[in-house]
């Protein structure tokens, strides 16, 4: 018995049916080309694209800024400045949950809760840490006090935490006090010359805070053979005449001590679980395996607890440019004038494994979902934080707020998604956004267009600050030039910043700084290559000090704010309103608003510089820019060529806008090495990433000046040529392999 193709019985039944489907098939692939010929000649993209190739509505931009209101955010910062909210406390959790359920209100799509089990430090509050004075027989003579004295009524609060540094050792130390200025490598560098015969060793250094990283300095300190680290903050650096210090002014008194973390490791985030997101399953290494963690005690004091040390001090005058602003000779010591009296530090702040908690906000792009684009702050703070970081988190829930009308009127929904992030424990290490980026790299490496941070939107009236990517600063100028002058109506942000802080290289902008490693654009930028900005209203360079005076002190209140720094909002404003606009574009225009030229530029002067400082050196051993200078110079083509692509694309071309914008995003990445700078390895970019000697600051082709860093000094010279060789090397294939993402299609 024979079959058919189909099986069964019946062969003719079998074979009539099959010509019949064949016949069915045909007429209707007949018609389906028929149809598909008729679309192609009466295609018009304009009339069948809709939404997908149409450019952001500008009428929206008017809208939302418009509708941001200063007392929106003054009410936002009693809120959450109201109390103290320190890391991985319940007040944590509750300014965690009032942002989520806030969000919600507000009308974005979600809101999520993401916690973190990681390691924070704290003082014990029932054996406060002691910097004491001891005389000969081992009795007390002076102790510093362990909190700041309350100064107006309305800032007490029992849960103000005592003054501590994050991670200090628990231990006690004593013996002879050294003056050693900030503690930078610099400082140690003119104590070898001013100082040779200065025996350092199992010294308790006392040191300004200031210039660098407290981080920085501990590891400085203890580099150098301390025994213990003392920090204060002095009035050249944070004060000023008595009656114009809190609650009078703005000014640190000198009670204030500034609290902070001193972990100062190339890998941000969670101490014991570096590289991985710290979820319960992670592997988390000991304590004593973090080389980043300081081994000497530290702790801060405010200046008047400063001055009761310094006078008394012994040894050579310190040299002019280490003077403070205390009313005494600086000295270097060591030890006192009556030299049977020594410092002791009795530190007790012991680490402990808590919950911190970042919040997510959702709103859901119209026609790229999948592409995000980042609006960040972190919302705890080392007390009331009514600058740091509440000024900023009250700006950001205003901007949110505005977003959130717009969406919930159906009248507008961004092109890409938009997301709100609040982030936990910054303060002490960057955790909070470091744990989340750990946790999603792969997607948000994938899908994130930029970072916008706002840590602390106002710590003064004088100018807008920014620093960011080079891809971002034509967006950044563009969103300055919408906002009006908080101060003056005839001028916009852009005008005044232009006017008091210019770019002393192209005077036609201000000046735009690069990223360091000082809030939660860090591990976007230098862990997964998204390009990120911080953006501020800040105070007059002029006045030569650190910080807003009060950083990091209990004299951080809503008062300070209310009454000395924004008693308006307006600045507030400004600055939400210029990080609104940026939001608001990168998400709705059709192409990103990146400028690949900028990048250029800045390679060009960021080689220069290497050229000025290094060259001659680099020449006697061989090493030439020739290579690298090669790279620039298709870095800089590939940029021309592709914004000239971009100006002549076919907007009506879905794929082929989608292409361009996904060469704009793959330009960051593309500076990442997944081998990290040497000895830096969760630092993954080129171009750009922390100083090693301050984590503030920003290095340019760090791989290459960490290198070069004091090369003759060091007896393993020759191994250091190499290292600075291979990073020469590493240099010019990543600016090339970053050109390429910019060409078309072909390799």
């Amino acid at each position: 018995m024979s079959y058919s193709l189909l099986g069964g019985k019946h062969p003719r039944a079998k074979f009539s049916l099959f010509v019949t489907i064949l016949l069915i098939v045909g007429v209707g692939v007949g018609l389906l080309l028929g149809y598909l010929v008729a679309f192609s000649i009466h295609y018009d993209p304009e009339e069948t694209c809709g939404a997908p190739c149409e450019d952001g509505d500008e009428s929206i931009s008017s809208k939302l800024l418009s509708s941001m209101e200063a007392e929106n955010i003054r009410g936002f910062l009693k809120d959450v400045a109201g109390k103290p909210h320190l890391a991985g406390t319940e007040a944590d959790l509750d300014t965690a949950e009032y942002i989520r359920d806030t969000w919600l209100e507000q009308g974005l799509d979600s809101a999520t809760v993401y916690p973190y089990k990681v390691l924070l430090s704290y003082p014990d509050e029932d054996n406060p840490n002691k910097v004491q004075i001891l005389n000969s027989d081992g009795t007390v003579n002076y102790t510093c006090a362990d909190i700041e004295q309350s100064l107006r009524p309305g800032d007490e609060d029992p849960d103000i935490v005592k003054q501590f540094n994050a991670y200090s050792a628990a231990k006690m130390s004593e013996g002879d006090l050294v003056y050693v200025n900030y503690a930078r490598v610099e400082d140690f560098d003119t104590l070898a010359i001013e100082a040779p015969n200065l025996n350092l060793t199992d010294k308790i250094f006392i040191a300004r805070y200031g210039k660098i990283f407290r981080g920085n300095k501990a590891l400085n300190a203890q580099g150098h053979g301390a025994a213990g680290l003392i920090l204060y903050s002095d009035p050249k650096d944070y004060g000023s005449s008595e009656d114009e210090t809190y609650p009078n002014g703005w000014w640190l008194p000198g009670t204030g001590a500034q609290r902070g973390n001193l972990h100062a490791s190339d890998f941000k985030g969670d101490p014991l679980t570096p590289g991985y997101p710290s979820k319960d399953s992670t592997f988390r290494i000991d304590e004593d395996e973090n080389p980043y963690l300081p081994t000497i005690p530290v702790h801060p004091i405010g200046y008047d607890d400063a001055l009761a040390l310094l006078r008394e001090m012994d040894g050579d005058e310190a040299p002019s440019s280490w003077q403070g602003g205390l009313n005494i000779t600086y000295k270097l010591g060591p030890g006192f004038v009556d030299s049977d009296r020594k410092v002791r530090m009795d530190i007790h702040t012991s680490n402990d494994q808590r919950w911190t908690y970042n919040v997510i906000g959702f709103i859901r792009g119209a026609v790229e979902p999948d592409r995000y684009v980042l609006v960040g702050n972190h919302h705890d703070a080392w007390i009331y934080g009514s600058v740091d970081p509440s000024s900023g988190t009250a700006a950001m829930l205003e901007i949110s707020r505005a977003f959130g009308e717009l969406v919930k009127s159906d009248d507008w929904r961004p092109r890409r998604s938009v997301l709100f992030c609040t982030w936990g424990a910054e303060e002490y290490g960057l955790i909070g956004s470091t744990e989340w980026v750990e946790e999603f790299a792969k997607n948000l490496g994938a899908r994130s267009v930029a970072y916008l941070n706002i840590d602390s939107a106002v710590n003064g009236d004088w100018s807008l600050r920014a620093k960011s990517s080079p891809l971002l600063r034509q967006a950044i100028f563009n969103a300055a030039k919408k906002v009006t002058d908080p101060k003056d109506s005839s001028k916009t942000v852009f005008d005044t910043w232009l006017e008091r802080i210019p770019d002393y290289d192209n005077y036609v902008v201000p000046y735009i700084s690069n990223l360091g490693s000082g809030s939660d654009f860090a591990p976007f930028m230098y862990r997964i290559g998204v390009p990120g900005l911080d953006i501020r209203y800040t105070y007059d360079n002029s006045l030569g000090i650190s910080s807003y005076p009060t950083y990091h002190t209990a004299y951080e209140t809503l008062y300070l704010m209310e009454e000395f720094i924004d008693p308006t909002f307006t600045h507030h404003l400004a600055t939400g309103r210029v990080m609104a606009e940026l939001a608001r574009n990168i998400s709705d225009s059709l192409i990103i608003p990146f400028n690949c030229n900028d990048y250029a530029t800045k390679l060009n002067e960021s080689v220069a510089s290497l050229k000025s400082n290094y060259e001659e050196d680099m020449k006697n051993k061989g090493i030439t820019f020739d290579t690298i200078d090669s790279a620039v110079v298709n870095f800089t083509s590939a940029a021309n060529a592709l914004h000239n692509t971009i100006n002549t694309v076919d907007r009506h071309d879905i794929l082929a806008v989608r292409a361009v914008n996904d060469q704009l995003m793959s330009v960051e990445r593309a500076f990442i090495d997944p081998l990290g700078l040497p000895d830096r390895q969760f630092l993954r970019h080129i171009v750009f990433a922390p100083s090693s000697t301050n984590s503030y600051s920003s290095a340019t082709f760090p791989g290459i000046v960490d290198a070069m860093f004091k090369i003759d000094e060091d007896p393993n010279e020759d191994e250091r040529w190499k290292t600075v060789e291979q990073q020469m090397s590493v240099a010019a294939l990543t600016i090339q392999a970053a050109a390429t993402t910019m060409t078309d299609y072909q390799l």
